[in-house]
């Protein structure tokens, strides 16, 4: 049976991890920033291997027949110490790519490199803002502290935002359009800040904004190591077949 080591963080890296689990040994590595992650269905390992050189010695060390890179699109430092690692530890490597959304019309977007740069965004006027973005990232709020913050994540801010006005909502998606264009509204929001996650779990918030005229600073995704990769759970899983079963076993 073959050894797949995958790296998730994402809802798709569980579904994965579950579709490969009757035909090989499969680990999940998660980064461990979330408090409570939801239960994984595989056997898993929380925390970092020491960057490039210690997920190569992990791989060794374990008998890892193949590496698979699911983790979140803006994950950008695993996903270059992923590809390097299977170079150095010359196994193979395949990636799980969520395509980004793309503006439609009626949307209102700013698009912006970086977080810094959407708070720079916001302006100087005081907003009502919604913070769509992980913990990680919250912080450099509080240089654009003239602005009341919606905060919305799945773990508790700790430390919280040294800013005079923020709300805090603890909260784990799937978000609908329907619920979300009820926040957006009944929180007065003017504008929204979000990463291009991509998928469908955390769209409804984009489809509201649009659908209530509110603009959206979105942050674009950084550049990912080229490894070969499929955009769906169901064609890497297929990608991942063709590695598990043999030729001959497939017909083939």
């Amino acid at each position: 049976m073959k050894t797949i080591l995958i790296l998730g963080g994402t809802t798709e890296a569980r579904q994965l991890a579950g579709r490969l689990a009757m035909r090989a040994s499969v680990t999940l590595s998660l980064a461990g920033r979330t408090e409570s992650p939801v239960a994984q269905g595989v056997p898993v390992r929380v925390g970092g291997f020491g960057g490039a050189d210690g997920l190569a010695s992990y791989i060794r060390e374990t008998g890892t027949d193949l590496l698979i890179d699911a983790t979140h699109p803006y994950a950008a430092r695993i996903s270059a110490n992923a590809a390097q690692a299977a170079r150095l530890s010359r196994v193979p490597i395949l990636a799980l790519r969520r395509p980004g959304w793309k503006p439609v019309e009626g949307d209102r977007w700013i698009e912006v490199d970086a977080v810094g740069a959407a708070v720079q965004a916001l302006g100087d006027t005081p907003r009502r803002v919604f913070l769509a973005l992980g913990r990680q990232e919250v912080a450099a709020f509080e240089a654009a502290a003239q602005h009341h913050y919606l905060i919305r994540s799945v773990d508790p801010i700790e430390p919280k935002l040294a800013v005079p006005d923020a709300d805090y909502l603890l909260a784990r998606g799937p978000f609908g359009e329907p619920d979300e264009r009820a926040l957006l509204s009944e929180q007065r929001i003017e504008i929204v800040v979000s990463k291009n996650s991509g998928g469908v779990a955390t769209y409804g918030k984009i489809a509201a904004a649009r659908a209530l005229g509110i603009e959206v600073i979105m942050v674009r995704r950084p550049a990912l190591p080229e490894v070969l990769s499929a955009e769906t759970v169901e064609a890497l899983g297929a990608m991942v077949d063709h590695f598990v079963e043999p030729a001959a076993e497939r017909g083939v």
